[in-house]
């Protein structure tokens, strides 16, 4: 007697699983191109993101000082004995260096970017001014300090903290700062070949 092999059947709801994992794998790998497509930045975009760093790429070093000054009145420019008037100001204050991000330009070619940047400058130099401290001070009748002394030390010695922190190489220290900035932003944002150069700068013939 020839026995009948059952035929295997395969039900509804095990169609029902196949066509829905179809479906999700389907509906998976749309959403992964368009996540891709979303990472395509264009360079308003990147420029904007780069403007917002400026403060992170700013290098400020704190700095300590006593300035000495002194003066006295001069007719055809000999001194007038008598007439000495001298202080010292001990201070303290800051200095801020780094790239102006808003003349930063941006070409982007795919996962390709180049990002030119101004050179480094100084922003600001501050003295606080409630940290400053008057010592040794002269009173001279015939030649009395006045506010406008003060305000004359603060402003020789701020020059004079400018031109020692370019001779200290504070703006060599704000490019590369500037630099890493953008560098580690543009690698967030997905960009695999980066690349940063500074504007040449042309000497003023004088």
């Amino acid at each position: 007697m020839k026995e009948n092999t059952p035929v295997k059947k395969t039900s509804r709801s095990t169609y029902f699983f196949l066509i829905t994992t179809i479906v999700l794998a389907m509906l998976l790998i749309f959403n992964k191109m368009n996540n891709v497509q979303d990472k395509r930045y264009d360079t308003s975009t990147v420029l904007s993101k780069i403007v917002h760093i400026q403060e992170l790429a700013t290098v400020k070093y704190s700095y300590s000082g006593v300035i000495g000054f002194k003066d006295n009145f001069k007719i055809l420019n000999i001194s007038v004995p008598l007439t000495d008037k001298y202080f010292l100001l001990k201070y303290n204050g800051y200095l801020k260096a780094g790239v102006d991000f808003s003349r930063v330009k941006v070409n982007i070619n795919g996962e390709n970017v180049h990002v030119s940047m101004p050179r480094a400058q100084i922003f600001d130099v501050v003295i606080d001014e409630n940290s400053v401290k008057v010592y040794d001070e002269s009173e001279n009748a015939f030649n009395p300090i006045k506010i406008s002394d003060y305000n004359k030390a603060l402003i020789g010695e701020k020059e004079t903290i400018r031109q020692d922190a370019i001779r200290q190489g504070v703006l060599n220290d704000a490019n590369s700062q500037a630099e890493l900035a953008v560098k580690s932003l543009l690698q967030e944002m997905g960009f695999k070949n980066i690349h940063i150069t500074l504007e040449v700068v042309i000497p003023e013939l004088h």
